[in-house]
């Protein structure tokens, strides 16, 4: 039986991460994930892209994944957020000393990058298999896997996302609703250049963010996460192209001009998560596992990447203590390192949510009010801005762009 510090199941952004950081310090791990790579990163598998705040790309930079996302990714330099398209905005505009936001990266270029930096270790990777049986207690985990064979590590966790079965099957309580929203993620062709700025644009309905990409060979081009009614979503889908681009240009308000060549559209439906606990027994949960919130502030994917540099932390300093990675005083730690920082965030983005999610003119004017307000003090953007940069709180050495 093959065996490991570490087993984790599920491969994706978070879980192949995980696995990538851990080889890097010496850990052994073994992946397991029903997914086909050749279908993951196939052109037109995915149309998400994803905000990778300043801190997670050190870890990324750190661990040795950066390298071949060099030239895919465009700089958030600037975030303009409204009310509408009525007067009022609130600007986030780093000192040119501090950097970028954040990098716009499309979701299928991180995970050639990740699967690149796999080949390159010594991480146990196997896809297109699942495990059908999981056995935890106090001597280490057991699990076995759908081509027969059989593994071992001393702790397990659980990248499964948002519906993971190891999540349930250890019967952690998920505080949990629907929100009556769907996301439409597509991208799109314009006519001026976006000068590496996200807007985040709220309506009764949802936010419309616009999120930057690098140019390609016919010119500009941006992502979007188009919120809308839940019962509206499949009336999107089926609109034409030249619909769509004529509906989100009413949204944008033309300021970047003629839109063309819409990307195919999907659908994502949205809702909130927290799991009672993030350890039991010999296990650990990361990601979408652990919680899942809205992506309003495009948060989701770098709260997983903070459970990564935490959990990696925390093993890879009690390893040099003599402890085992399934130790409950370890996960112990992870626990409370993470706990409250997930919160705070999931707390923070479902306010943001239901406040702009307020109809008619009275509520707009208040918030147009509150945005005015925030853009004029200073050490409260500033604050905001650290948090976007995902540098807030007691950072996890990974996300300082130092090995553990």
């Amino acid at each position: 039986m093959d065996h490991a510090d570490v087993l984790i199941l599920g491969g994706g952004l978070v879980g192949a991460t995980l696995a990538i950081a851990l080889d890097r310090h010496g850990l052994k791990t073994i992946v397991v994930d029903p997914a086909d790579p050749t279908v993951t990163t196939a052109i037109g598998f995915d149309g998400r892209a994803s905000a990778i705040a300043s801190a997670s790309h050190r870890m990324l930079e750190a661990i040795g994944v950066a390298g071949g996302l060099e030239g895919h990714g465009c700089a958030i330099r600037h975030i303009r957020v409204s009310d509408g398209l009525a007067p009022g905005k609130l600007d986030f505009i780093p000192d040119a000393d501090d950097g970028a936001l954040g990098t716009m990266y499309e979701n299928r270029r991180l995970r050639i990058a990740l699967g690149e930096a796999l080949k390159r270790s010594t991480v146990d990777l196997r896809m297109k298999t699942r495990a059908t049986a999981v056995t935890r207690g106090p001597a280490g985990v057991t699990a076995t896997l759908s081509s027969g064979e059989t593994v071992g590590a001393s702790l397990l966790v659980a990248a499964e996302g948002r519906n993971s079965p190891t999540r349930a099957d250890a019967g952690i309580k998920v505080a949990q609703w629907r929100y009556d929203h769907a996301a439409i993620i597509s991208a799109f062709h314009h006519e001026r250049p976006h000068e590496e700025i996200a807007y985040e644009i709220f309506y009764a309905a949802g936010p419309f963010a616009l999120l930057p990409l690098v140019d390609d060979e016919i010119g500009h081009r941006s992502a979007i996460v188009w919120t809308v009614k839940a019962a509206d979503a499949p009336a999107m889908l089926k609109l034409g192209d030249r619909a769509f681009l004529a509906e989100a240009e009413k949204r944008m308000g033309g300021f970047l001009g003629a839109l063309s060549g819409a990307s195919p559209r999907a659908s994502f439906p949205l809702g909130f998560h927290h799991a009672a606990t993030i350890t039991g027994e010999r296990l650990a949960l990361v990601g979408d596992a652990a919680h899942g919130i809205h992506p309003i502030a495009g948060q989701g994917l770098n709260l997983g990447f903070r459970d990564v540099a935490a959990l990696v932390e925390v093993l890879v300093e009690g390893r040099r203590l003599g402890l085992e990675a399934g130790d409950a005083q370890l996960l112990d730690r992870y626990q409370r390192w993470r706990s409250l920082d997930t919160l705070m965030v999931a707390g923070a983005t479902d306010t943001l949510t239901r406040l702009f999610g307020i109809p008619g003119r009275t509520a707009s004017a208040i918030r147009r009010f509150g945005i005015s307000a925030v853009d004029r003090i200073t050490p409260l953007k500033a604050r905001f801005m650290a948090e976007a940069r995902g540098e807030s709180g007691a950072l996890p050495k990974l996300l300082q762009g130092l090995t553990v």
